[in-house]
């Protein structure tokens, strides 16, 4: 058996777990860690600017493509308690990655010796599983754990705290016999989807929600499979933005609060019936329970047992990983339909469609300085089909899932149900580590934008080239349209003149000076008519340059973004299309 420190034989584990590429920030009670990576060569290491950043990346990469799971290091203490939020991102939306952090050795633990903190238990509430190994022939098999774990049932993080003489020691390891433990999938029974479907089959108006599970499953293209044998509309959520193409005839339009479609709330609220599959039935896609479900009958079909009746009970509940349930429902619809017992779509489909044509928002304003609107607007116009966009939260977010056009699973990768600010720029940088070829385009506001702007200097040190629209307007403009409901303006600003930037006529930072300060590039735009080619511009100094750059766009200071308390009750503040 060959010997080894317990950190190279935890290097060992993570190549043969699939992991080619991890992000972080070394520090002396990682050092075991960093030298078995060093001596082994095989994980290629992206160095962040701040460990909060770092594992945003990790997340990014996981989002990226089926199979992939980030990795986050970091040293002890600090570096811990700055993974806590990716963490607690990563768990909300369901997203694995391995987050590892050094710790003092084991007898100084109880001692408050420096940068030692109880990582552990901090980590508990925002992780399917964090533990300080304590034996080192036990980190093989805790990091084999971990990975099982993150990939069975419902994904997730999960943090491993390494203390530093617990890396240090010699054990014995055999990594050529290594082998991956099988995961663990909970898969729907014949019955239970030939329930399902008779209840689909007997509603006159149903609709199939789509979320986040199915995009974890790799599933979207059974998905649309089942939808079009059964001719059933689809209401994807956010998370599940992309499951099937915006342009596909079966896609009814986003519903919700903020990130929805005048057109999907109207058909969810004509429907009398929803199978939701791999969603949460989130609040701000759902409003008050008692509006959303009125009338409907519901089946939920979710990987976590748990998930099942946590928003409201559905008539059916049915426990299964979103793919493996949906190959039996395209096995049993089959039948059904070679059987001539489905029922007939068609007027049902085409009120749908309908609604899709007919019930738009303005999105052409020729108003300087810029509405937000026009920006998602030259957007469609100017990227393609598979562009991958990336965004974190606020009104920039919002405004992006109501007027930009996704087709492809993976191409909307968004923090959803966490939402920490200042996501935007690492997840960017990690879907770039991943997928080398394809469009990335980055959505911010400023504030989101300023949170963690320093990991640009990762783009241009590591070549990670993307582009990043920054749409600015000076303001924190969600919390500012949110207090409209307490009638103040209070401590939202975020203009003021810049004495070395009075060009900027009171917007502030310079962002341009910034970014560039930073290693990257940087394009500020004024007029309408100046987007696409800033957009053409762009992509010409990323292509030279193998670096991030940044569109900058500057908005008009105030506009409202529809949104609402209900789903029947959403306030259009700025001008519908109702096409005749």
């Amino acid at each position: 058996m060959a010997k080894m420190t317990a950190a190279e034989a935890a290097v060992h584990v993570m190549q043969k777990e699939g992991i080619s590429v991890a992000f972080g920030v070394p520090g002396a009670a990682i050092n075991p860690l960093y030298a078995a990576l060093k001596k082994n060569g095989g994980i290629k290491h992206i160095l962040g600017r701040h460990v909060e950043g770092a594992s945003h990346m990790a997340e990014g990469y996981t989002r990226a493509a089926a199979g992939n799971i980030g990795v986050c290091i970091g040293t002890s203490g600090p570096a811990g308690t700055d993974m806590i939020t990716g963490l607690y991102s990563a768990q909300a939306d369901s997203i694995p990655i391995l987050c590892i952090t050094g710790q003092a050795p084991r007898a100084r633990m109880h001692k408050e010796d420096f940068q030692a903190v109880d990582i552990a238990s901090i980590a508990k509430p925002v992780t399917k599983w964090a533990t300080t190994v304590l034996e080192p022939a036990q980190v093989p098999r805790a990091f084999q754990q971990a990975f099982h774990l993150m990939r069975s049932g419902r994904p997730g993080p999960v943090l491993i705290d390494l203390p530093f003489d617990v890396m240090m020691a010699q054990i014995e390891f055999d990594p050529e016999t290594y082998e991956p433990m099988e995961v663990y999938k909970p898969r729907a029974t014949r019955a239970q989807v030939e329930k399902a479907i008779g209840m689909l089959n007997d509603a006159d108006k149903p609709l199939i929600t789509a979320g986040g599970g199915i995009i974890n499953a790799n599933a979207s293209k059974l998905l649309q499979e089942f939808a079009e044998i059964v001719n059933v509309p689809v209401i994807p959520t956010l998370m599940g933005w992309g499951t099937i193409p915006d342009d596909h005839p079966l896609m009814a339009g986003m519903a919700g609060l903020q990130t929805s479609h005048r057109y999907g709330n109207a058909t969810v609220l004509a429907s009398d019936f929803m199978i939701g599959i791999g969603n949460r039935w989130a609040n701000r896609h759902t409003g008050s329970v008692d509006v959303f479900t009125a009338d409907r009958t519901f089946v939920h079909i979710d990987i976590e047992p748990t998930q099942i009746g946590r928003v409201f009970g559905p008539d059916l509940g049915i426990v299964s990983d979103a793919g493996l349930a949906l190959e039996l429902f395209i096995e049993v619809a089959k039948e059904w339909k070679a059987a001539g017992k489905l029922k007939d779509r068609t007027g049902w489909v085409h009120q749908c469609q309908e609604r899709k044509r007919t019930m738009l928002r303005k999105t052409h304003y020729d108003d300087v300085p810029v509405k937000p609107l026009r920006v998602y607007e030259e957007m469609n116009n100017y990227f393609g089909r598979n562009t991958r966009y990336v965004s974190a939260i606020g009104l920039s977010q919002i405004a992006a899932a109501q007027f930009l056009h996704v087709y492809e699973p993976r191409n909307w990768i968004n923090c959803g149900q966490a939402g920490p600010l200042g996501w935007t720029i690492p997840a960017a940088l990690g879907v770039r580590a991943s997928d080398p070829t394809t469009d990335i385009v980055a959505i911010s506001g400023d504030y989101d934008f300023q949170f963690l702007i320093e990991e640009l200097a990762v783009g241009a040190q590591f070549k990670l080239p993307y582009i990043h629209v920054l749409v600015n307007n000076s303001y924190l403009g969600l919390i500012r349209q949110s207090q409209r409901g307490f009638d103040m303006d209070f401590c939202v600003q975020l203009a003021f003149e810049n004495v070395n930037a009075p060009e900027l006529n009171g917007y502030g930072v310079d962002h341009v000076a910034v970014v560039e300060g930073l290693g990257c590039k940087a394009i500020r735009v004024h007029k309408p008519d100046d987007i696409i080619p800033a957009f053409e511009r762009a992509r010409e100094l990323m292509a030279q340059h193998s670096v991030p750059v940044v569109v900058e766009i500057i908005l008009e200071r105030v506009t409202n973004i529809a949104m609402g308390t209900e789903i029947n009750a959403i306030n259009e503040f700025n001008d519908i299309l109702d096409v005749a």
